[in-house]
């Protein structure tokens, strides 16, 4: 499981993340929630060990994150916000670097890159270098290289952002057929995908914990089953100055 206990992260007197604390078990479909700034991509970072908690502790699949980060990081894919790629790399590159990075050999790594490769469709455009593709097709890349080595936690920040609604729709789909025996959290201030994806939602506001509940138990408090309307009304006046930055 992932388990946050009082995850913190301070810059000052800005307190960006504040002693939220949650479990997420195999299985879950799990969407971060909340405004811009609400400290949804801080606590994704934190979760990836790509950003040290001021306090607080994390364990990914039995890993603590601090004491035992290689270990930890080998159980999971982590696709950040933006994706970033080396643009002069084709993706066909780019892949074969992360199956080194992995590890993966012989069949094995030819099967899964063969298998993320048809699932993405980017067989189209393996041999085209990162820099051209559109973005739609970057964030496929991005996502490529998140899940090649078939990993038990997925932790995916904005992971349609820049698809179409196709494309959107196919990912989806996507996501929906790889968590019966992962975790996967996915962090996003789209209420659609939450509602199409996700079976736990954890809204965050002021870098707090405001809710946490499935989005049918959620939409269902506005009495017309909206989720949007109990989004409104639990995150309005929550904000903070400074909190539409989230920094790294």
């Amino acid at each position: 499981m992932i388990r946050a206990e009082s995850l913190s992260k301070h810059y000052g007197a800005i307190k960006a993340v504040d002693g939220i604390s949650f479990a997420i078990e195999p299985g879950e479909i799990v969407g971060l929630l909340g405004p811009n700034g609400a400290g949804k991509t801080t606590t994704m970072r934190m979760c990836a060990g790509y950003l040290a908690p001021t306090s607080g502790s994390v364990q990914v699949h039995g890993f603590d994150l601090l004491t035992e980060t290689i270990a930890a990081r080998k159980t999971f894919g982590y696709l950040p916000e933006g994706a970033p790629l080396w643009g002069e790399m084709t993706p066909r590159a780019f892949i074969d670097f992360i199956a080194d990075v992995r590890e993966l050999k012989g069949e094995r790594r030819a099967q899964r890159i063969s298998e993320v490769t048809g699932l993405l469709q980017l067989e189209s455009v393996l041999d085209q270098r990162i820099e051209t593709l559109s973005k739609g097709f970057r964030r496929r890349v991005g996502l490529a290289q998140a899940i090649l080595h078939d990993p038990p936690v997925l932790l995916l920040d904005e992971p349609t952002d820049g698809l179409d609604p196709n494309q959107k729709h196919e990912v989806r789909e996507l996501i929906r057929g790889m968590s019966s025996d992962k975790i996967v959290v996915i962090s996003t201030h789209i209420l659609e995908e939450v509602e199409a994806v996700c079976s736990r939602a954890i809204i965050i506001a002021a870098g707090r914990i405001v809710a946490d509940d499935s989005p049918a138990a959620l939409a269902a408090q506005s009495g017309t089953n909206r989720l949007d309307r109990v989004f409104r009304r639990i995150t309005t006046g929550r904000s903070r100055a400074g909190a539409d930055r989230e920094r790294s």
